[in-house]
């Protein structure tokens, strides 16, 4: 199948928000995608792997202007929160995830394996990165975004994964592969 090749597709989110579900979501679809198998393969924390690009260091290439965004039209990739400051202008079609704030950070902590002694401070730092990349997006023009709660996604798949596939409008992705990803036993950072 194929996507739209004027168009270039986001997975984004802060870190730890779900970005590696919602693209093992879009992946099971049957869409077009581009990540590496070997710079982060899976591990504990992301058991079904990570689906990034150069093992999610694209930033400092977006950030130049030296990433190749338009060699992507027409494929899903990842670019965390951050990164989409540096967009540089196109058409874009955005899945954005979203994930209680104290869940992200006790996956972090759980994933680093250290307690952030500074976690307030930390916890105001992602809330107003989600906020600014929130209004960024929803600003733009070129940019056509859904956002997706994870924790949405876990507790009603069917009703969350069809927004995901009625945004997308294409009848030739599995809907029922789709919704067939959500393993909620992965969901271990519960609040």
């Amino acid at each position: 199948m194929t996507l739209d090749n004027n168009t270039n597709y986001i997975v984004s989110g802060i870190e730890r928000s779900g970005t590696s579900m919602l693209m093992q979501i879009i992946h099971n679809s049957g869409a077009p995608m581009s990540y590496d198998h070997d710079t982060r393969p899976p591990d504990k924390n992301n058991p079904k792997g990570y689906f990034e690009l150069e093992g999610g260091k694209i930033i400092n290439k977006l950030m130049d202007g030296s990433f190749p965004i338009e060699d992507f039209k027409g494929k899903f990739i990842k670019i965390t929160a951050y990164g989409m400051k540096f967009l540089p202008k196109g058409s874009y079609k955005v899945i954005y995830s979203e994930r209680n704030i104290d869940e992200i950070l006790d996956s972090m902590e759980k994933m680093a394996k250290i307690k952030d002694e500074n976690r307030e401070k930390t916890r105001k730092i992602f809330i107003k990165l989600n906020n600014m990349t929130r209004t960024l997006i929803s600003g733009r023009e070129d940019i056509d975004v859904l956002f997706a709660s994870y924790n949405d996604i876990l507790n009603n798949p069917e009703e969350n994964i069809k927004a995901i596939y009625d945004f997308l409008d294409d009848p030739e992705l599995d809907l029922d592969k789709m919704i067939g990803t959500v393993d909620k036993s992965l969901h271990r950072n519960i609040r």
